[in-house]
């Protein structure tokens, strides 16, 4: 019997997405459940962002299936999910304030006082402007932003690619205790090594077609070595 917490949130069957002579995904099926952080992992070129992509309603032309809460992507899932993009979408002229009033106004489900929040313990000041933010601070706080909707599903594409490494323990201290225990937190990520112990579940892509599918501990207990050293086996690097 499938109950709230098991049915899928996000279903896709022979999800397929082709530029001119590249196939970037190819017959793709995947079923992701409320509840989870989820490791969504390849190299460059895997078909992750395509993915991504598809998901958050910026690309069309695909075939096959994607249902978000049981709708394709549209006006509704868009609602549904908070989409940490990796690159500065804010113009430099802004200071950080207007953004959270932007913010506030696009998403009834913003918690503005929850942001401030956040970016007090990220020491992020809501009148600095954007241009005078470094690429590092940019990205936190966009991950402020993010992570202030009570969504369903959080999308975060690189979310420490930029950070430094004393800020990374901080960042993924934000994201565990800052979403809904039945949303769904998909991380696409390079540092795997760095972001592994918080994933349930890992989806490894590998020239657009689906690797593997599976519980991050289950992964590991069965042969005892790290998501990261069989990322890098499967990958060969």
């Amino acid at each position: 019997m499938t109950t709230e917490s098991t049915k899928p949130l996000i279903q896709i069957r022979g999800l397929t997405k082709s530029y001119s002579q590249t196939t970037a995904l190819k017959n793709v099926d995947l079923d992701m459940v409320p509840g989870q952080i989820i490791g969504l992992l390849g190299p460059n070129g895997s078909g992750k962002t395509t993915l991504i992509k598809i998901m958050n309603g910026l690309l069309r032309d695909y075939s096959g299936e994607i249902l978000i809460d049981g709708h394709k992507p549209d006006a509704y899932t868009k609602s549904i999910i908070s989409y940490l993009p990796d690159d500065n979408y804010f113009s430099d002229w802004m200071k950080a304030n207007d953004a959270l009033k932007i913010f506030e106004d696009l998403y009834a489900d913003f918690d503005i006082a929850k942001a401030l929040l956040l970016m007090k313990r990220l020491d992020l000041n809501p009148n600095m402007r954007i241009k005078s933010m470094s690429k590092g601070m940019k990205e936190k706080f966009q991950l402020c932003l993010v992570m202030s909707r009570k969504a369903r599903i959080y999308i975060l594409d690189e979310p420490i690619g930029g950070v430094d490494p004393a800020a990374r323990e901080l960042i993924l201290d934000i994201i565990l205790n800052n979403y809904a225990e039945d949303a769904i937190v998909l991380i696409s990520t390079h540092l795997i090594s760095d972001i592994e112990k918080i994933f349930d579940d890992v989806i490894f892509l590998k020239y657009g077609e689906l690797a593997m599918h599976k519980n991050a501990e289950q992964l590991r207990a069965e042969t005892g070595k790290s998501v990261d050293e069989v990322f890098r086996e499967v990958f060969k690097c």
